[in-house]
This record gives structure tokens, C-alpha cells and sequence, in this order.
């Protein structure tokens, strides 16, 4: 537990906000549903920049850093998101990422019932590429937390031992989702960074579809703008608003600095050898 806390050297502003209008549907009938929140574009190159400004920080540190910012309790998931394996060692459960996102919805289609096999699987395959597929692939690039909105109580497995690896081909640096995951054993295996609620058995076919990609989605409780950086470890998953996240960053790392210059010090005193928590 820290005994003291570091004050602002200056002054952090929040950007003032304003309502972003997405444009009106084709035919401007209003009927036809309207978003709100715009989805903002940033380039590789800007998401790099930002990224090295939270590099090696913990949920622990960002947090204090959004207090330092005027955020407090923003962007903290319900603490039931947490990862699936944890590595006490080097920590390779940890990741800080740019939020890409994608929506599940729960399906009100009829299940495929009982029918042929070669029927059957070819009602699953047109589900797959018609109704669920996972049309966000070509927008992971390095750097990427993909942010899963899905049917929670479908107990449907969207994420799956090889998919979540061929994300992670593409740069994810992890996944997290408000809902489930299927063959979590082979998952803990391959060793990439999954946050979770729980195991989920089903395939997606008869089960759920997907409703957008990279559009604001609300994931553990909170509110997830594609452009926002995630930031996961043992203490769960943070998300931090773009607009404020190079300041909150900047806070965070004189608390880490500061905090790994007093248990160096305890450390010593108790004779324990040094790791990678305090280098």
C-alpha cells in the first residue's frame, strides 16, 4: 500500500465534449434508427505514439491517473471481466492496447432443429458467413485491444482457441469481452491475454449475429469509443477515454516510478531478490 501520493505538477484539462451526430440514414427517414456517437479515425502512427506513453503501466496506475484528470470511477469494468490465466513471472497476461470493437447480439432466427449432417452444416456455414462472421479482422492492426460486446446469456463461445490466434497474427495484443469464451484450456496454452466473464460452450450459428464493428459499445458496465486505449491486468480492465489519455498516462507513470522506488527499498530490507515488478 502506498504511503504517500504525488501531487500535479500542473494543471490537466479535460477536453469540453459536444454531441457528435452520425449522419442520417439514407432517405432521412428517422425510422430507419440514427447514431450519436461518432466513430473518430487515428492513424497507426498516433496510436504508436500514445501506446509508448503507457508502456509498463498496471490498471493501478492509470487509475490514480484518471483521478489526476477529473475521471474518477470512469472507465473501470465490472471487476467479473478478468483474465483468464495469469503469469505471476513476467506478467504476459498484461496488455495496454487501442480498442477496436465489435457487438454480438442475442439471435431471435429459430436454431437449425434437427436435420442431416451435411444439411446442418451447411446451415452453419451460411450462418457464419452471413449472420456472425467477424468483419472486424481487417481493422486489428499492432497495437490493437479487440473489445467484444456479445450475447452474454447465449452461453455461446464467439472467441475460441483458433480465432483468438489469428487475431493475435494480425497485432492484437489482447481480447476482452463482457461475456464468454470457448476452449479456454487451449487459450491458457497459447498464452494470449483473454478477459472474460466465463466459459461459453456454443458456436455462434443459431445463437447470435453480429450487429456493428468499430461503433461505441458498452463492455463491463462502461462505455468503449473505437480509439480509447485498454489497459488489463490481474486488477481487471481499464478503459481510458482518448480525449484525456496522454495526461492520465503522463500521471501514472510518476506513481508506478514512485512506487517501484519504495518496494526497491522493502525489498532490500527484507533480503528479497529483485524481479520484474520493481525494475
Amino acid at each position: 500500500m502506498r504511503t504517500t501520493r504525488l501531487t500535479l505538477a500542473a494543471v490537466l484539462t479535460v477536453p469540453a465534449l459536444a454531441l457528435a451526430q452520425a449522419p442520417s440514414p439514407a432517405g432521412g427517414d428517422p425510422r430507419a434508427g440514427r447514431g450519436f456517437i461518432a466513430t473518430p479515425v487515428f492513424t497507426a502512427e498516433d496510436d504508436r505514439a500514445l501506446l509508448a506513453l503507457f508502456e509498463g503501466l498496471r490498471v493501478a496506475d492509470v487509475t490514480d491517473g484518471m483521478d489526476a484528470v477529473g475521471l474518477q470511477n470512469v472507465g473501470l469494468m465490472d471487476p467479473e471481466v478478468r483474465p483468464l490465466w495469469k503469469d505471476a513471472r513476467d506478467y504476459s497476461h498484461r496488455f495496454v492496447g487501442i480498442a477496436v470493437t465489435a457487438r454480438y447480439v442475442p439471435t431471435q432466427r429459430a436454431a437449425a432443429g434437427k436435420r442431416p449432417v451435411e444439411e446442418y452444416d451447411r446451415w452453419s456455414g451460411e450462418w457464419y458467413n452471413a449472420l456472425s462472421p467477424e468483419p472486424f479482422q481487417d481493422l486489428i492492426r499492432p497495437g490493437t485491444a479487440l473489445v467484444i460486446d456479445d450475447a452474454e446469456r447465449a452461453d455461446v463461445g464467439s472467441i475460441g482457441s483458433n480465432n483468438i490466434m489469428a487475431w493475435k497474427l494480425r497485432g492484437a495484443v489482447g481480447v476482452v469481452t463482457d461475456a464468454t469464451a470457448r476452449d479456454t484450456d487451449e487459450i491458457v496454452t497459447e498464452k494470449v491475454p483473454l478477459y472474460f466473464r466465463r466459459p461459453g460452450r456454443g458456436i455462434r450459428p443459431g445463437r447470435n449475429e453480429v450487429e456493428s464493428v468499430n461503433r461505441p459499445v458498452v463492455c463491463g458496465g462502461v462505455l468503449v469509443i473505437p480509439g480509447d486505449v485498454i489497459v488489463a491486468d490481474g486488477d481487471g480492465v481499464l478503459v481510458v477515454p482518448r480525449a484525456v489519455a496522454a495526461d492520465a498516462a503522463r500521471y501514472a507513470k510518476r506513481i508506478l516510478e514512485g512506487d517501484k522506488d519504495g518496494r526497491r527499498k522493502l525489498y532490500e530490507k527484507l533480503g528479497l531478490p529483485k524481479d520484474k515488478s520493481v525494475e
